[in-house]
């Protein structure tokens, strides 16, 4: 059994698009509107502002009863005891379900490799993530990833991550494929206000039931 965190929207932050201080009140409104896993990206050299900012998500995240997710800072996410995402060169997963402990969620990015998959899960990630499946503006250019592989992936008994140029018009087929949640990063964040951010939360996770 899946634990009921690991299904949904799954809302990743975007530095660019939550700057001037959007952050707060744009994640506080998907976070009203159904997320529950949120994942903290920011790929600035600013270790204080990173600290500052994914300190203020986690108490949201309690707040609301969602997980935060540490993107590929793992020293962040243990002195925070936050959950953590790992790409393939952003350190050993082994290494993060040791210092974090086995309550930790871990997710791994697998691209659109079934073997990288096999291998995460036998290192002890909580699930794992493919993509891209579409076309996307946070990674534009990559290889892209086919739905049958959501399937395949299933066989692995973890729940699984689809990500990369996912919309509310284009989500569906990803969760009839068998994804056990849908990564989102423009199609949630690039909105002119809360309460669109909220609204189109809650759309996507109307997708789900």
């Amino acid at each position: 059994m899946h634990a009921p965190s690991l299904h949904g929207l799954y809302a990743i932050t975007d530095s660019t698009l939550l700057d001037n201080g959007r952050l707060l009140p744009f994640c506080e409104a998907a976070l009203r509107g159904g997320v529950r896993i949120l994942q903290y990206r920011d790929k600035s050299g600013d270790a204080e502002k990173r600290l500052r900012e994914a300190g203020e998500l986690h108490s949201l995240c309690a707040k609301h009863g969602a997980r935060l997710i540490i993107n590929d800072d793992l020293p962040l996410a243990e002195r925070l005891g936050c959950d953590l995402h790992l790409g393939q060169e952003d350190g050993s997963l082994a290494e993060a379900r040791q210092r974090l402990g086995q309550q930790a969620i871990i997710g791994a990015t697998c691209h659109h490799q079934l073997q990288l998959a096999r291998q995460a899960v036998e290192q002890g990630a909580s699930y794992i993530a493919f993509g891209r499946f579409y076309a996307s503006q946070t990674k534009p250019g990559e290889v892209l990833a086919d739905t049958s592989l959501l399937q395949q992936a299933r066989e692995l008994g973890k729940p699984v991550v689809a990500i990369g140029g996912i919309t509310l018009d284009n989500a569906a087929p990803l969760i009839a494929a068998g994804a056990d949640m849908i990564a989102v990063i423009h199609a949630l964040f690039a909105a002119p206000s809360p309460a669109e951010v909220e609204r189109r939360a809650n759309a996507f996770t109307q997708l789900f039931s």
